[in-house]
């Protein structure tokens, strides 16, 4: 999300903080070009004209333009009222209620809402270990229902059947009837969705509200929707006074314009973001870290959270034993951090979220996650012995795995290549290099 946002942003700004010193008429040709970015990214035109104003009276202030860094204090400038406009801080749900606390999900057809019901169900149970109870209460589509019985039973969730008979209150009313009997702390429930907004929609849905008095509403939305996605938001908490938002697809999304539209067009926050299709796919909205990553400073926090959850914590203590007693990181090792970084959304996900990283196409190209998906499948394709003394792999051996993997042998001595490198990596991280690479990814962090 964000890379033609982000990639136009960081040239205008780059360009104002090599000069000299700010003038009313630098500043205004930057804000220009800064208007035109927000635009192009499908931000609603309210909320691009008051940014623009915004940002042009703090710009003018006496402290940014006697600064002996003008351009440094213009880019904190920006970021806080990019901060502004997206809400602050993260917005966590509010379940205090007396279980079972009832979480409301609506939205139009296809914007994902089914999947994200299960998500959040899967974040409430691993992150913030509640019992969770999924039911839905869409009778037009079967395939939802049976959808959503399958994802619940994926992630262990209890799941409360309905069928295309059943009234929609009667599906909900028996679905927290069942949530009390098994003792679940929070329900959630999904609801029909249409193509559009109709009247009929939203009296059925009006109707669930009032019997099932939720504690949180989410209205689900795919973000590549743009500005539409905000208008669409207003609407539906015109008349059912949502409490949060949930944006889909934002890995799809280059542009941005809806996480940066939908709290000021509806007043509402959002509160959780999906970036892929896996059923961990799911992240908390801080507003200050996207920030962070529009404008090419990364997003550290996250990336640490992230590797806390996904990363098998027993698989690195191994392989940092293995190194500091001295043994070779050998190609076994190698595959084993290939997989935990596919765990974490690929390198893709992982460069957007680094320091300087998330504007540098050429890097994404040369760690391909397909590079890396045809490097695993040639390890796969050793033997036990070459993949624990990588040095035995000559000639015969490389044709051999080659046809294996149904790669070539050039890919083969480049996976070799690569290994070398890393062990080499390996060998500084032994001695003390490890504190020293945290020490710098600190000093890249974005100062507030």
């Amino acid at each position: 999300m964000f890379e033609s946002l982000s990639s136009r942003l960081n040239k205008t700004i780059k360009n104002l903080t090599g000069r000299g010193r700010l003038t009313e008429a630098n500043i205004q040709e930057t804000l220009e070009e800064v208007r035109k970015a927000l635009l192009d990214a499908d931000v609603a035109l309210p909320v691009v004209s008051r940014f623009i104003e915004d940002v042009r009276v703090k710009a003018l202030g006496q402290d940014v333009l006697e600064s002996l860094k003008p351009g440094d204090l213009l880019v904190k400038i920006v970021y806080d009222e990019l901060v502004d406009v997206m809400g602050q801080m993260n917005a966590s749900l509010n379940l205090a209620a007396t279980p079972p606390a009832v979480v409301l999900m609506a939205g139009l057809q296809g914007s994902g809402k089914t999947t994200t019901a299960a998500k959040l169900a899967k974040v409430l149970m691993e992150q913030h270990n509640k019992k969770v109870l999924l039911t839905s209460a869409d009778i037009y589509r079967p395939a939802a229902i049976e959808q959503l019985k399958t994802l619940a039973h994926s992630i262990n969730a209890l799941y409360s059947p309905s069928s295309a008979d059943q009234n929609p209150v009667t599906i909900a009313q028996n679905a927290i009837a069942e949530a009390k009997r098994s003792a679940a702390d929070v329900v959630i429930i999904d609801t029909a969705g249409r193509l559009h907004i109709d009247t009929e929609m939203m009296a059925e849905i009006k109707a669930i509200h009032a019997a099932t008095k939720p504690v949180e509403t989410l209205f689900v939305v795919d973000s590549m929707t743009g500005q539409d996605a905000a208008n669409t938001a207003k609407a539906f908490n015109d008349a059912l006074s949502l409490t949060g938002i949930i944006l889909t697809k934002t890995d799809g999304d280059s542009r941005g314009g809806a996480a940066l539209s939908v709290r000021s067009i509806t007043g509402k926050p959002i509160k959780f973001i999906g970036v892929g299709e896996k059923i961990d796919a799911l992240e908390a909205f801080h507003p200050d870290r996207i920030a962070s990553r529009i404008l090419g400073m990364g997003d550290i926090i996250s990336l640490v959270e992230e590797a806390h959850r996904k990363i098998d914590q027993k698989e690195v203590e191994k392989v940092a034993k293995k190194i500091k007693k001295g043994h070779g990181f050998d190609l076994e090792d190698f595959a084993n951090q290939l997989r935990e970084m596919r765990k974490m959304g690929g390198i893709s996900s992982l460069l957007a979220k680094l320091p300087g990283m998330g504007n540098m196409p050429a890097a994404q190209h040369a760690l391909d996650d397909k590079t890396f998906i045809k490097m695993e499948a040639i390890i796969n394709s050793m033997t036990k012995k070459e993949r624990r003394f990588p040095a035995i792999i000559k000639g015969s051996h490389k044709r051999r795995i080659a046809k294996g993997s149904g790669t070539e042998v050039p890919d083969i001595n480049r996976l070799l290549k690569k290994h070398m490198e890393m062990q080499r990596m390996m060998k500084k991280l032994k001695g003390g290099g490890m504190a020293q690479m945290m020490r710098r990814m600190q000093g890249m962090m974005p100062r507030q």
